[in-house]
């Protein structure tokens, strides 16, 4: 059975699709990151900075309803911030059980992303990622000790 994971991930493979080449496909996932939320200069902080990130990259991870996470994000790269959008999109208000068995790299491939980004950029993305992921481990040990 998909979970709404999954059925965002087709929702977002369907408009990188539908886009055709790759200049279209850039384009988009700038206006994706565009349309973030904008982080407040607080959260813009050491305790919210990914390390791994060739660009500056700040995630904020709250809990949400239903042993979920809220997720928020801003980078100083329009692509990278793109690549967060992506992210916000697949994982925010999610529970955290589901995107602890999403796989990212196959979601990674399925989107087009293993070819159409660096190296630099695709370890960012994973280094993202891996906090999440470790922010939903968190929320999940607090909702199975409750």
């Amino acid at each position: 059975m998909a979970n709404d994971i999954d059925l965002e991930l087709h929702d977002l493979a369907d408009e990188f699709e539908f886009l055709g080449d790759w200049e279209e496909r850039y384009r988009h996932l700038i206006d994706l990151g565009r349309r973030l939320a904008p982080l407040e200069d607080a959260e813009r902080d050491e305790g919210h900075k990914v390390r791994g990130c060739a660009s500056q990259v700040w995630l904020v991870t709250e809990p949400a309803p239903a042993a979920g996470l809220r997720l928020r994000g801003d980078s100083d790269s329009d692509l990278v911030r793109g690549l967060i959008a992506v992210l916000v999109r697949l994982f925010s208000e999610r529970p955290a059980k589901d995107i602890l068995t999403f796989d990212v790299k196959a979601a990674f491939a399925q989107l087009g992303f293993e070819s159409a980004i660096s190296t630099q950029r695709s370890n960012g993305f994973f280094a993202m990622v891996q906090r999440i992921r470790t922010d939903a481990e968190k929320i999940a040990a607090a909702e199975a000790r409750s």
